[in-house]
């Protein structure tokens, strides 16, 4: 698959999606409670473009124009940095360059991707890319999140492993872990990698690249606030019902089938029941991979340590309690969609892909009328 390919299927993407945040508003009231939603129409971008800056998207900016204020340590630096010093090329608006970080960071993590399935020898590619970009949350890799520049630096962290450039995969992991905590856990296809390949000696060093990431700004923490955790404290301040406490996952299954049978029948029910569907369709998905891996007579540990690394993503926010965010964060589970994209049975693909389109469009709508969805 080609660049040319890739940047068609990126187009068409990007095309469909401003088609369907375009008519929202006709099949949708707005509600939009998040804070600071008025300060989008500072950044002068028609609201069905600023839109994609909804909720976590405008603390982003805010961090990038007025850095950190209380309690937004919750979000980490080197996106609303790189935010903050590209802006000048796109006229000093913050917004503006937070939608074509994330929107060219995807488009560049889509084309390594696409290399690095080749050099495992995984077939299906395009399969891959369709499954990742008609997911029913996908919309966030081209919005004011973090989505789309990690998934840029997470693949060429797996890449440059696969290549053995290690001094690449050193500087890719510290920076995925100054953009999202789940970078720490780059540290799983590390250590698998070296499994497989027997160079356990080399094994320290880049183990320790991920750590360092998140070392710096917990540092970071440590000197403005005294606390070099506040990135953890903080997270019940923003709701979602989250604890600093560790909850495990029978709990959580616990809590929503009380909210289930005991909730008000409205938006944030719908959204629960997403989120539900999603953790517990995406985790069965990767509980069979890994047991594909492991039945092989070569276990290939390589894909062992991706699909843990596509657990821990998926596993971790549920345990402060809740289910919140679990369709966004569930798409840097890689290994969900290249066990999708292998499957045979074109009548079971093609049934996930319209699921997945169909609640595509919907979660997109509901998000840019102001909905929380993840």
């Amino acid at each position: 698959m080609n660049w040319k390919k890739i940047l068609i299927l990126f187009l068409i993407w990007r095309f469909v999606d401003f088609l369907i945040i375009y008519f929202a508003p006709k099949f949708i009231p707005y509600l939009g409670f998040f804070p600071y939603k008025d300060q989008l129409v500072n950044y002068h971008l028609p609201g069905w473009i600023s839109s994609l800056a909804n909720f976590d998207g405008l603390h982003y900016v805010l961090i990038a124009k007025n850095s950190y204020s209380q309690f937004e340590q919750a979000f980490f630096p080197l996106y609303p940095l790189l935010i903050r010093f590209l802006s000048p090329l796109f006229f000093n608006n913050q917004l503006l360059a937070g939608l074509i970080i994330s929107n060219v960071s995807f488009l560049l993590g889509l084309w390594f991707f696409v290399k690095y399935l080749k050099i495992g020898n995984l077939k299906s590619k395009i399969w891959s890319l369709i499954f990742l970009i008609l997911f029913p949350t996908s919309f966030f890799f081209g919005a004011v999140y973090t989505e789309g520049l990690f998934f840029l630096l997470v693949i060429l962290s797996l890449y440059f492993l696969k290549k053995n450039k290690y001094l690449l995969v050193i500087f890719f992991t510290f920076l995925a872990s100054l953009t999202r905590l789940m970078g720490i856990f780059l540290i799983i296809p590390i250590i698998f990698n070296f499994i497989e390949k027997n160079k356990r000696k080399k094994l320290l060093l880049l183990v320790f690249a991920p750590i360092l990431g998140l070392g710096l700004y917990c540092f970071y923490l440590l000197k403005t606030t005294g606390d070099p955790l506040y990135f953890l404290t903080t997270q019940p301040l923003f709701g979602a019902n989250r604890s600093t406490h560790l909850i495990f996952l029978p709990q959580v299954y616990w809590r929503y089938f009380k909210i289930f049978f005991t909730a008000a029948l409205n938006s944030r029910y719908f959204t629960s029941v997403i989120e539900f569907l999603i953790f517990t369709f995406v985790f069965g998905i990767l509980t069979l991979d890994l047991i594909k891996n492991c039945k092989l007579k070569i276990i290939n540990w390589g894909m062992v340590g991706l699909n843990l690394f596509s657990f821990s993503n998926l596993i971790l926010p549920t345990l402060t309690g809740t289910f919140s965010s679990i369709p966004r964060y569930s798409l840097l589970s890689i290994s969900f969609f290249i066990y999708l994209s292998e499957i045979k049975n074109n009548f079971i693909k093609t049934s996930i892909l319209i699921i997945f389109f169909l609640l595509h469009i919907i979660l997109l709508g509901l998000f840019r009328q102001g909905y929380f969805i993840s």
